[in-house]
């Protein structure tokens, strides 16, 4: 089956440019907010997809392990400048349509600013699903085209589509708005039942960040959140997802060669060859480099 369009971030300063220099701390104190009510207070192995530059791996402290997933190896290397190279990350060069990991394998994942790159967000969440225990958390922030700004356009006259249709839009290459309706009827059909919603970022407007403090907007953006169970108005909306499914208890691997399967031929675990995992079905092999596993071939 093909590959949909990737959006690589590869070479790009985004965690600087966007995060750090382009007036962002608001929605990134409010994104914390959002996570620590909806991650679970601990668990054994987390996938983080669309990890980029780590900035929320050091959310997961409740987590033993983190595996970090991102297409762009440049974001890798920045995400373990930052975290460092010990036991704990696991650093993986992949795209979310081809998993590499062994099914069944994570107790908790999160997508936070990533489905918004989606072409087809349903297959990329049942990849998701495929990976999970079942019972496992899913935590999924998606763009929301049913926000108030959007809605206010359309009404008079500014903007062509409807925020009201389940349609996804594309604003820009690679870059898609999704109904919230439309999110949850795909998480559904991949295998999740929706637990828990929070909406974010209501304060997200350029002159009012500029005159009131990042803390007092994120602290009064976390007041409001809890209304996602009743309406989703704002731009992101935070959704917590169990994979339905009898939980089973077991321990993941340590061994992180053991995490993956073989995207040629399906075959689990993989083995150690030196700079490389190969399967030892088929023979392919996938490198390592600077201690990022790269299954982007």
């Amino acid at each position: 089956m093909d590959t949909p369009p990737i959006c690589d971030y590869t070479n790009s300063n985004y965690q600087i440019s966007f995060w750090e220099q382009g007036g962002r701390e608001y929605e990134d104190r409010a994104e914390a907010i959002a996570l620590k009510h909806l991650l679970p207070p601990n668990g054994q192995l987390m996938l983080e997809l669309g990890a980029g530059a780590g900035r929320n791996t050091p959310r997961y402290a409740g987590f033993e392990r983190v595996v970090l997933l991102d297409y762009s190896m440049t974001q890798l290397e920045q995400a373990q400048a930052r975290l460092g190279s010990s036991d704990r990350y696991v650093y993986v060069a992949a795209d979310v349509y081809r998993l590499p990991f062994v099914p069944g394998l994570f107790d908790g994942a999160t997508m936070i600013r990533t489905l918004h790159h989606m072409v087809d967000a349903p297959r990329a969440l049942a990849q998701v699903r495929s990976a999970l225990q079942p019972g496992a958390i899913f935590i999924l922030e998606f763009a929301n085209k049913q926000n108030v700004k959007a809605i206010l356009r359309y009404l008079l006259g500014r903007q062509a589509w409807s925020p009201f249709t389940r349609q996804p839009v594309e604003f820009a290459t690679l870059n898609f708005d999704f109904h919230p309706a439309a999110v949850k009827a795909w998480l559904k059909e991949a295998g999740f039942q929706v637990e828990r919603t929070r909406t974010v970022s209501h304060f997200r407007l350029g002159w009012l960040k500029r005159h009131v403090s990042p803390g007092l907007l994120a602290g009064v953006d976390g007041l409001l959140q809890w209304t996602g169970a009743l309406w989703q108005l704002t731009p992101s909306v935070f959704v917590r997802a169990r994979a339905v499914g009898q939980s089973v208890a077991q321990s993941p691997p340590r061994e992180a060669a053991h995490l993956f399967k073989c995207l040629a031929c399906g075959h689990a675990p993989l083995e150690r060859d030196g700079a490389a995992l190969a399967c030892p079905a088929c023979a392919r092999r996938w490198p390592i480099q600077a201690g990022i596993y790269d299954f982007r071939q």
